[in-house]
């Protein structure tokens, strides 16, 4: 059992500084060892409805949601993309991985989104997220109460809105 717990604590330190052990190329994208993107989940498939300004991937990471009652999937946004004003009659959850995103709820000022940020959505909080215009943007969304129902998709984020960032 000891052993076990060794080998265990081991592995989570030896991925814990990999992960830590991160550069920046001149892109601003974290690489390892300046060779690649780092990508913790699969890219997933493009998603391809009209909720989008352009490309972005999901991966579902739970797929069980009716015995978990929450959606948990990876979406990442190419640079500027993000998708329009909507709401989840549950809630939902964003965690942060990777690059620099935006986050506005309606009637508030956008918020810069970094790695490591975590955003708590009340229900049906009209809202709507995505990447800066120089970062592709990587982010854990996490639907809770899904028994509550799905996202309700409202009308596109206009560039005005999107481009009303202040520092």
């Amino acid at each position: 059992m000891k052993k076990i717990s060794i080998v265990l604590l081991t592995s989570i330190v030896f991925v814990f500084a990999s992960c830590c052990n991160n550069q920046k190329n001149n892109d601003g994208m974290e690489t390892a060892n300046n060779k690649e993107t780092i990508l913790i989940f699969p890219k997933g498939e493009v998603i391809n409805n009209d909720y989008f300004s352009g490309k972005a991937w999901l991966k579902m990471l739970v797929t069980d949601k009716d015995n978990f009652d929450a959606t948990v999937g990876n979406v990442i946004f190419e640079p500027g993309v993000r998708n329009n004003w909507h709401s989840h009659p549950g809630g939902q959850i964003l965690l942060c991985t990777r690059g620099t995103g935006y986050y506005q709820e309606k009637g508030k000022p956008i918020q810069l989104l970094e790695k490591g940020d975590v955003i708590e959505i009340l229900p049906d909080i009209v809202h709507w997220h995505g990447a800066t215009p120089d970062s592709e943007f990587e982010h854990i969304a996490i639907g809770t109460q899904s028994s509550k129902g799905s996202v309700v998709w409202l009308e596109p984020v206009t560039d005005e809105e999107y481009n009303s960032y202040k520092k």
